[in-house]
């Protein structure tokens, strides 16, 4: 062999060992759980367990992180030219207070809460689900479970350059016998991008009734937010509704809350500013799910001279100076009887660019 031979030979070696260790040091630094999954949780044996006739009070609340509401950060625009990238540690710290203080003040019994941060270069790699548990100990919520849904050591996007961790957290002050992490269908991108691509989830907490060998089970999630142009949502939403198929068909009551980045059918799509509807289509994913069961707040409700009272999104953008749509929602099994539901607005508009949702559920 000629000395030239032996060069390449040893030049394509080499590179075939960079490409192994670089595919390596991608897959080992990203997030790939499995589709169905036990989630991490914490309940001690001695925690009350629901009663048949029982009511019970839900939170929704996509908490963005605790960024507040002084930034429009570069995905909050269609384009991407949102200046910011990370909010202040002033506003994370106000931020914390004012969602502890709502939450305290309308003390609900289990608390769904979506982008909650741990490990994050953003907000400082705090663990922000253990934080707001010990700000919240006065309210007893001995048992609660957390699910990610991003997760990487470095991602190399130019608006983050760090560490990313994003996840679902659950609140209760009944007994969780159990908690399963269900993957949601990702966006179609090519393989590289999906490495570091968020990986929707539910977060499924199984909580003891009393005498009764069927649980009630609390689901949370968040749905995609840039879909646009896909059948994404359409396929998220079709998982989630054969989950809630499956219990429905065992007689398990359930809860469904989260941010589903979706309008509720109606005329919720045509009352949007013509740039807003981008993000959306006209008839509905979520339709499905409100022609099945209750939900919070109803179709009947987003529409009329009284919408906007059900608004929970109030955009990051500076041409929005008010909430103006619905896209969180809490579904509710037919197992259930809804009483008193609301969007709190009074006090919420400057802590997060959603709104907490509450319901008030009986155990049949």
């Amino acid at each position: 062999m000629s000395k030239t031979k032996k060069i390449l030979g040893y030049l394509g070696i080499a590179i075939v060992t960079l490409v192994i260790s670089l595919f390596l040091l991608i897959r080992l630094s990203t997030y790939h759980p499995a589709e169905i999954e036990a989630a991490e949780m914490s309940c001690p044996a001695d925690t009350p367990k629901l009663k048949p006739g029982q009511s019970i009070k839900v939170m929704s609340w996509n908490v963005q992180y605790m960024a507040g509401k002084n930034y429009v950060f570069y995905y909050d625009l269609l384009d991407g030219s949102g200046p910011d990238v990370r909010p202040e540690r002033k506003d994370i710290e106000a931020t914390f207070s004012e969602v502890a203080r709502v939450i305290r003040e309308e003390s609900p019994d289990i608390v769904l809460l979506q982008e909650v941060d741990q490990g994050a270069k953003r907000t400082d790699k705090e663990d922000q689900h253990a934080r707001l548990l010990e700000m919240l100990k006065d309210q007893k919520y001995a048992c609660h479970a957390q699910a990610f849904y991003w997760k990487g050591a470095f991602i190399p996007h130019p608006k983050v350059m760090g560490s990313v961790g994003l996840k679902l957290s659950t609140f209760s002050r009944f007994h969780i016998d159990s908690a399963t992490r269900r993957s949601l269908p990702m966006l179609k991108q090519d393989w590289l991008t999906d490495q570091f691509y968020l990986k929707r989830t539910i977060l499924e907490t199984a909580l003891s009734v009393e005498g009764r060998p069927q649980p009630m089970v609390a689901l949370n999630t968040h749905l995609d937010a840039f879909a646009q142009g896909t059948d994404t949502m359409e396929r998220q939403v079709a998982t989630l509704s054969a989950r809630i198929a499956e219990l429905e068909a065992n007689k398990t009551p359930w809860v469904s809350g989260g941010d589903y980045n979706l309008l509720p059918p109606g005329d919720a799509y045509d009352r949007l500013i013509p740039e807003k509807r981008l993000y959306y289509k006209p008839k509905s994913e979520l339709e499905p799910l409100f022609t099945t069961y209750q939900a919070v707040p109803s179709a009947a409700q987003t529409q009329g001279p009284d919408a906007a009272k059900w608004f929970t999104h109030f955009p990051n953008d500076p041409t929005i100076k008010a909430p103006d749509r619905t896209i969180d929602f809490i579904f509710i099994s037919r197992h259930l009887t809804l009483g008193n539901h609301s969007v709190r607005q009074k006090d919420t508009l400057k802590i997060s660019d959603h709104l907490p949702i509450l319901a008030e559920v009986t155990l049949q």
